[in-house]
C-alpha cells in the first residue's frame, strides 16, 4: 500500500507557500489536507492564485487546524513566528518544516544579533537539523525539526562543500557575489521592489550586513572544520526568480585537479550537476527545478578558483528543498515529486 504524508501548510499565501503547494499537489505519495494564512482566512487558494483554479479548491483556515489535519507541517512565514508551531508539531508527534530563517542558526547570539530576537523556547533548538540533503541526510531521516536553508546559503554551501570538505583552500579569504531574482523578498513591498524601481536594474544590497551571513559561515565552518569568514554581497535581479552565485576562492591546485573532486563529491546526487569545464551555469536553465547547478572556472593569473552556482530560489532555494527533506523523512526516494526540468526558454 501506498505511502500517503498528510501535509499542511501554514502560511500558504506566501511565494515559496504556494510554490510548496504547487510541488506538493504533483507529488504522489502527499496529500496536502489544509493551509492557512492569516490575511486571507476563509478564501479559496484560487481567490489569490488564478493559477490553482479547477486545480485546487482548499481554503485558508485556522493554523492550529492545519496541524490537526496532518502528518508534517510546512511553516512558511516571517522569522520569529514559527517556535510556537514547532513546539505544538513536537508535542503531538508530527513533522515540521520552517522555510524560515527561526531553526536555522546554532547559537542564540546570532539570532540575536542578525535577527533582533530571542529564542523563546531555547530548549527546542536542540533538536533541530539543517536541512540540506547533500550535506546533513543522515540526520535529517529522523530529525523531527527541520530549519530548511535560505536561498542564498543553498547555492553557496553547494558551491562551496568539496573544495572545503577536501580542505583544497588555501586561504580564508572567501568572496561572494549573489544576485537574485525579487521572490527572494517576498510580498511584503519595499520601495527597491516597485516596478519602475527594480525593472531594467541591477544593484547590490544589504552590502555586507545581509541576514543570511552567520547562516553561510556557520555551515561552511563545519564542513571546513575551522573557521571561515567570508565577504557577501547580494543583489538584486529584474527577474521573477533564480539566483546566481559567483564565489572566488585562491586555490593551489589546477583546475583540473579540483573538477575531478566536485564530479566525486556530487556523482550521486541527483539535484547538483557539475557542469563540464568550459560550461557556465545559468539560472534559465534551473528555473521552475530542484536542481543546483556548478561550473568551475580558473583566473590563471593569481591562481582564484572562481565557482559559479545557480539554483531557482523558490525551489531548491525553498519550497522544492523542503519536499526533498520530508522524502528523506520518510524514506522514500529524494526525487519524489521533483522531477521538475527547467523550460528551455
Amino acid at each position: 500500500m501506498d505511502i500517503v504524508i498528510k501535509a499542511g501548510i501554514i502560511g500558504a499565501s506566501g511565494y515559496a507557500g504556494c510554490e510548496l503547494l504547487r510541488i506538493l499537489l504533483m507529488h504522489p505519495e502527499a496529500e496536502v489536507t489544509a493551509i492557512s494564512s492569516h490575511s486571507y482566512t476563509g478564501k479559496k487558494i484560487y481567490d489569490l492564485y488564478p493559477n490553482f483554479y479547477q486545480v485546487c479548491d482548499l481554503e485558508f483556515i485556522e493554523d492550529t487546524e492545519v496541524i490537526e489535519k496532518a502528518d508534517i507541517i510546512f511553516a512558511s512565514l516571517p522569522h520569529g513566528l514559527s517556535e510556537k508551531y514547532a513546539k505544538t508539531c513536537v508535542e503531538k508527534g508530527k513533522k515540521f518544516i520552517d522555510l524560515g530563517a527561526d531553526f536555522r542558526l546554532d547559537k542564540e547570539e546570532d539570532y540575536q544579533k542578525w535577527y533582533g530576537l530571542d529564542y523563546n523556547l531555547p530548549e527546542l533548538h536542540k533538536n533541530q537539523v539543517y536541512g540540506l540533503p547533500e550535506v546533513n541526510r543522515d540526520k535529517i531521516k529522523d530529525a523531527t525539526i527541520i530549519g530548511n536553508p535560505g536561498c542564498y546559503p543553498t547555492t553557496i554551501t553547494l558551491g562551496l562543500y568539496p573544495l572545503l570538505k577536501n580542505k583544497l583552500n588555501v586561504s580564508q579569504k572567501i568572496i561572494i557575489d549573489s544576485a537574485s531574482g525579487t521572490t527572494g523578498a517576498g510580498k511584503n513591498l519595499s520601495d527597491g521592489m516597485h516596478f519602475p524601481r527594480c525593472n531594467e536594474s541591477f544593484h547590490p544590497y544589504k552590502v555586507g550586513v545581509h541576514r543570511h551571513t552567520p547562516e553561510i559561515e556557520q555551515e561552511l565552518s563545519k564542513m571546513n572544520e575551522k573557521d571561515v569568514h567570508i565577504t557577501f554581497v547580494p543583489h538584486l535581479l529584474p527577474v521573477d526568480r533564480g539566483i546566481v552565485s559567483t564565489i572566488y576562492v585562491p586555490v593551489d591546485k589546477s583546475l583540473e585537479e579540483i573538477y575531478e573532486t566536485y564530479v566525486e563529491a556530487y556523482k550521486d546526487e541527483q539535484f547538483v550537476r557539475v557542469l563540464p569545464l568550459g560550461q557556465v551555469a545559468d539560472l534559465k536553465f534551473v528555473k521552475a527545478s530542484n536542481y543546483c547547478d556548478i561550473s568551475l572556472h580558473m583566473d590563471e593569473r593569481d591562481h582564484t578558483l572562481i565557482v559559479v552556482s545557480t539554483i531557482d530560489n523558490m525551489v531548491k532555494g525553498s519550497a522544492g528543498q523542503a519536499v526533498q527533506n520530508m522524502n528523506i523523512m520518510y524514506g522514500l526516494d529524494e526525487n519524489t515529486g521533483l522531477n521538475l526540468v527547467a523550460p528551455s526558454f
